[in-house]
């Protein structure tokens, strides 16, 4: 069946943001179209229980959908939904928190709340990651990925995600590489040297920095770079060098290098300062951001008698947040310069009651030291991939009386959650948080209660 051309009716949309149609009895999942909508269909993939195709024609066109404000849309990989009223949006996002919860966690009980929309739906992403791409024949571009490719990047002119000035830096850094003629990393020959470009900005301070991802080397003049950038973007307040040598294709770097300024920007959250570095995590939508941890305070209801253990802790801000508000904080981190900031952060905001410690979530757990068995607080802010499942099973072993769960996944929630509930635990109510307008991406705020 793979290259037929079908006629499909369009019912739903995919968790994954591909549209949803059937044939035959099969499931199709589609790249474009909308529910509501008749399309003509090319099935490229054949699969016993689903089919996957990509939309050729719109044959009847659905009232919910709009005009994308991007010139990129359905090349890039990054908007799925730009095309889509963000009100409809919204409610299929609530629709992937309860049919992960009733599928996958078997919790259709649990009650989930009205999601709470993003107050700004252009221009809210503080990080973005632009890559280098050689062709082989001197030509590079420098952009995003091609929607469904890793080694396709197209020449990106302008992004609605991430505020100005950061489109006109991409343009400007490609035109200084092409004139310096400074060799682009090929992603298949692990040859080259340009690998990416990442520009961050805090919207509390307006600082911004770009940092430079390269094969090993150093930068070829960097003095000669910044006397040319920083004229033309005085925004900039630090400029870092990144290198990274390994096939590993993440905008990451073993050996880093200040070239200009501190080597950090700091933002603030809700009253507090925190400084983010080159590698560290942070979320990446600010205001939105506020919100969320408002939202996961109200619901968790501190007290002044409370011993909080905060695990995947990143750059300590839940934490640092919470800590005037408990006794002690405790954050657990793998990555060595998130721990270094999460100190620092709590040093800036003058936090006396909380402590950082480096290691894998497993291993601090498998410690089994007496003192970790006092937190009556357990929060969870895990990875896509949600927690695994030896460390769940000590973390559980702690019984802590609530544990506050902070997802950027609901399916690996619905999963961990179904495990949580199993070992004696309520969980009345989820609150879903749009963080990331125009994408299939959803986070959701949960507590769960220790049945007494």
């Amino acid at each position: 069946m793979a290259g037929k051309i079908v006629t499909l009716e369009i019912t739903d949309l995919a968790f994954d943001g591909k549209s949803v149609a059937h044939l035959d009895g099969k499931v199709v999942f589609l790249k474009g179209g909308l529910p509501g909508e008749k399309v003509e269909a090319e099935i490229t993939v054949t699969k016993p229980r689903y089919n996957t195709g990509i939309v050729t024609k719109l044959l009847t066109k659905s009232e919910h959908r709009i005009k994308a404000k991007c010139s990129h849309f359905g090349i890039c990989g990054g908007c799925t939904w730009q095309d889509l009223k963000y009100e409809i949006q919204l409610m299929y996002k609530q629709k992937q928190v309860y049919d992960c919860l009733a599928r996958i966690g078997n919790l259709s009980e649990t009650e989930i709340d009205e999601i709470i929309p993003s107050e700004e739906i252009f221009n809210y992403r503080n990080k973005m990651e632009y890559s280098f791409h050689t062709s082989g024949d001197n030509s590079f571009t420098l952009g995003l990925h091609q929607r469904g490719h890793f080694d396709k990047i197209f020449d990106l002119k302008k992004c609605h995600l991430q505020a100005e000035p950061s489109s006109k830096i991409v343009n400007w850094m490609r035109d200084y590489v092409a004139k310096e003629e400074i060799p682009v990393y090929d992603v298949l020959e692990h040859t080259g040297y340009m690998r990416f470009l990442m520009i961050r900005t805090a919207a509390g301070t307006e600082e911004l920095m770009i940092n430079m991802v390269t094969n090993y080397g150093d930068f070829p003049d960097p003095e000669k770079f910044i006397e040319q950038i920083l004229p033309d973007f005085p925004e900039i307040t630090t400029i870092v060098h990144n290198q990274n040598g390994k096939k590993s294709n993440i905008a990451t770097g073993e050996i880093e290098k200040i070239l200009h300024g501190p080597g950090f920007i700091t933002e603030k959250l809700l009253g507090r300062s925190f400084r983010i570095s080159s590698n560290s995590f942070f979320q990446t939508n600010p205001k939105q951001t506020e919100t969320l941890y408002r939202t996961a305070f109200e619901m968790l209801g501190p007290d002044s008698n409370d011993r909080v253990l905060d695990l995947y802790c990143g750059t300590g801000s839940i934490g640092i947040l919470l800590a005037d508000r408990v006794k002690e904080v405790v954050g657990v981190e793998i990555v060595p310069d998130a721990i270094v900031a999460a100190r620092k952060n709590a040093e800036i905001n003058g936090i006396e009651n909380i402590q950082f410690y480096e290691a894998n979530v497993k291993d601090y757990l498998n410690a089994g030291s007496q003192e970790i068995e006092n937190f009556n607080i357990l929060i969870i802010d895990p990875p896509r991939a949600g927690i695994n499942p030896r460390a769940l099973k000590k973390m559980l072993k702690l019984k802590p009386e609530k544990i506050l769960y902070i997802s950027c996944n609901p399916a690996t929630f619905s999963r961990d959650a179904a495990n949580i509930v199993e070992s004696g635990y309520t969980l009345p109510r989820v609150k879903p948080v749009d963080m990331f307008p125009h994408t299939m991406h959803i986070e959701l705020v949960s507590v769960f209660y220790r049945e007494k």
